[in-house]
C-alpha cells in the first residue's frame, strides 16, 4: 500500500485536483518520502529503549504462561477463543524466540507502520482544505504527533498491548486501501482489499467493527458539497455485510458470550463517563500514566461527574457543529467518540479504562491538530509555528523515551503506579510480587500488608504474604485476564 502520497494526489480546495507544482532544491521523488523517513527516524528514537521493555502485568497470562501460543497449531481450528489473528502473532514471536526483544521489534514495527498510515490519511484528509505542500505539512506534524505521544506507549512497548496497535494498523490499512479506491474507481481496493483489512482487524481486536461507521464519516467530512452521496453507499456496501458477518460470528462465540456483558445499568453509565473523562485527560499531562490505574465505580452522581459529562456532552456537539464549518476538526473530535463508544457505553469492562484505548481514538485529532496548526501559520509567523511544532514533538519523545525506561523492570513498573494509585490494592499485590521476586523481603511483606489494608479478602495478598514468611516463590501478581473489555 503506497505510503508516501503520489503526484497524482493533489491538494484540494473546491474539489477540483490540482498538479503538484515542482519546488526548487531536491527532487520531487526524494522530497515526497523525506516526511516518512523523518517519522521513522524519530520514532525509532523515541523508542529505541523499549527493547530493553520486559514482560509485564497481563503478559505473563496472555503470552509467557499461555501454552496457545507457544506452539503452531497443527489445525486452524486450534486457534480457538477469541482475537485468533492477534494470537498468530504472539506465536509467531514466541517460537521465533521467546526473549522479550522479538516482541518489541514487532510492536515497534507496526507503531511505525501505523505512523506512516496516519500521515498517508492526513495528506488526503489535508488535501481538501489545503494547498498540496501545506497538506503534506499538516499531514506530517499529525504523524509525529502521533507517533511521538507517551501515552501510546502502553500499545507499543507493553508487549500485550500490541493488540489495540495491531488491530489499528490493519484498521487504518482497511480506510487508506478504501479512500484509494474510491480516488481511482477500483473495485478491487474498494471490494476486495480494504474489507479483507477490515475482518483482519475485528479477527485483532473486537472494536474495530465500529470501522464502516469510520468510512461513513470520512466521506461526511471529505466530499464537498453533498456530503454522503449514493456512490460513496455503494463503495461501502461489502464493509456493512461484513459487519454484520464478524457480529454474528461474534454473538456465536462462546468465549465472547461469556466476555462481554450488557450492562445498561446508571452505575455503569457514570463509570464510564467517570472513565472517559480520565483518558481524555491522559493526552495533556504526559507524565501521568499508569499502566493500573485507580478508577473505581461510580454509583451516583456527583457535582463533579455531572461537570465531565457536561464537558464531554459539550465536545460531542462541537463536533457535530465543526462538520459544516470545520470539517476535519469534526472529523477528529467524532472519530475520538466513535472509538470509544463500543467499550465505553453498556458494556461492562473489567478495567474501567486504560490508556492504549486512546491509540486508534486519536488518529483522528491528531490529523485535524496538523490541519490546524499549519492554517495557524496565516495569522502567525511560520518560523514560531514551526518552532513550537519542533519543541513540542522533542518533549513528547523525551516523555516518550522515559516512559519507556520504566517497563524495563518490574519494581520501577509498579512503584511509579503505586504513587499514582496509592489506594488500589492490586498494584500494591503486584508490587509486593516483583519485590518478593528479586528478593526484597521487607518491602514485599510491606506492599502485601497494605494490600490487605485496603481489600482484607484479597486472597492472593494473604496467600503471598503466607509463602514470604516461609520463604517459597510467591503467586503470579494480580494480573488480569485476556478479555474484549481490554
Amino acid at each position: 500500500m503506497t505510503i508516501a502520497v503520489p503526484a497524482s494526489v493533489a491538494g484540494r480546495r473546491d474539489g477540483e485536483r490540482r498538479p503538484l507544482i515542482p519546488a526548487r532544491g531536491l527532487p520531487a521523488g526524494i522530497r515526497a518520502w523525506l516526511g516518512p523517513l523523518l517519522i521513522l527516524a524519530a520514532t525509532a528514537a523515541a523508542y529505541v529503549n523499549s527493547f530493553l521493555g520486559l514482560f509485564q502485568f497481563d503478559d505473563f497470562n496472555v503470552i509467557v504462561n499461555n501454552p496457545a501460543v507457544h506452539a503452531w497449531p497443527e489445525r486452524l481450528s486450534d486457534l480457538r477463543g477469541i482475537r485468533p489473528l492477534l494470537k498468530l502473532t504472539y506465536i509467531l514471536n514466541w517460537t521465533a524466540g521467546p526473549a522479550e526483544f522479538g516482541f518489541h521489534v514487532f510492536n515497534l514495527a507496526v507503531h511505525m507502520a501505523n505512523a506512516l498510515l496516519v500521515f498517508a490519511l492526513g495528506c488526503r484528509l489535508g488535501g481538501r482544505f489545503l494547498e498540496t505542500g501545506a497538506a503534506r505539512r499538516a499531514a506530517l506534524t499529525g504523524a509525529l504527533l502521533f507517533a511521538l505521544h507517551p501515552v501510546h506507549t502502553e500499545a507499543v512497548t507493553y508487549i500485550s498491548g500490541r493488540s489495540s496497535s495491531l488491530m489499528t494498523f490493519f484498521y487504518l490499512a482497511s480506510l487508506l486501501a478504501y479512500v484509494r479506491g474510491r480516488e481511482h474507481s477500483s473495485r478491487l481496493w474498494l471490494y476486495g482489499i480494504s474489507p479483507l483489512l477490515f475482518l483482519c482487524a475485528v479477527m485483532t481486536k473486537e472494536v474495530a467493527l465500529t470501522l464502516p461507521a469510520a468510512l461513513v464519516l470520512w466521506e461526511l467530512c471529505t466530499e464537498r458539497p453533498g456530503g454522503l452521496t449514493r456512490e460513496a453507499l455503494r463503495s461501502q456496501r461489502v464493509h456493512w455485510i461484513a459487519l454484520l458477518a464478524a457480529a454474528v460470528a461474534v454473538a456465536a462465540n462462546p468465549y465472547y458470550r461469556d466476555l462481554i456483558i450488557f450492562a445498561p445499568t446508571l452505575e455503569n453509565f457514570l463509570t464510564q463517563v467517570h472513565g472517559v473523562s480520565y483518558l481524555l485527560g491522559r493526552w495533556v499531562p504526559i507524565d501521568g500514566l499508569s499502566i493500573d490505574p485507580d478508577l473505581p465505580l461510580q454509583s451516583a452522581w456527583t457535582v463533579m461527574l455531572a461537570a465531565r459529562a457536561a464537558g464531554l456532552l459539550t465536545l460531542l456537539g462541537a463536533g457535530i457543529w465543526a462538520l459544516g464549518r470545520r470539517p476535519w476538526l469534526g472529523f477528529g473530535i467524532l472519530w475520538l467518540f466513535l472509538q470509544l463508544l463500543p467499550t465505553n457505553t453498556l458494556v461492562v469492562r473489567w478495567d474501567v479504562a486504560n490508556e492504549r484505548q486512546l491509540y486508534l481514538a486519536g488518529v483522528g485529532l491528531f490529523m485535524a491538530a496538523g490541519i490546524e496548526l499549519e492554517r495557524l501559520k496565516a495569522w502567525m509567523p511560520r518560523g514560531l509555528v514551526t518552532g513550537a511544532v519542533i519543541a513540542v514533538c522533542a518533549i513528547l519523545a523525551v516523555a516518550t523515551f522515559l516512559r519507556n525506561h520504566d517497563y524495563g523492570s518490574h519494581i520501577r513498573l509498579w512503584e511509579d503506579a503505586a504513587r499514582k494509585a496509592p489506594r488500589k490494592a492490586r498494584v500494591h499485590v503486584n508490587l509486593g510480587y516483583a519485590y518478593h521476586v528479586a528478593g526484597e523481603r521487607d518491602k514485599a511483606r510491606a506492599s502485601y500488608r497494605r494490600a490487605l489494608e485496603l481489600k482484607p479478602e484479597d486472597e492472593l495478598a494473604r496467600d503471598n504474604l503466607m509463602l514470604l514468611q516461609m520463604e517459597e516463590p510467591p503467586q503470579s501478581g494480580g494480573a488480569g485476564a485476556e478479555n474484549a473489555g481490554r
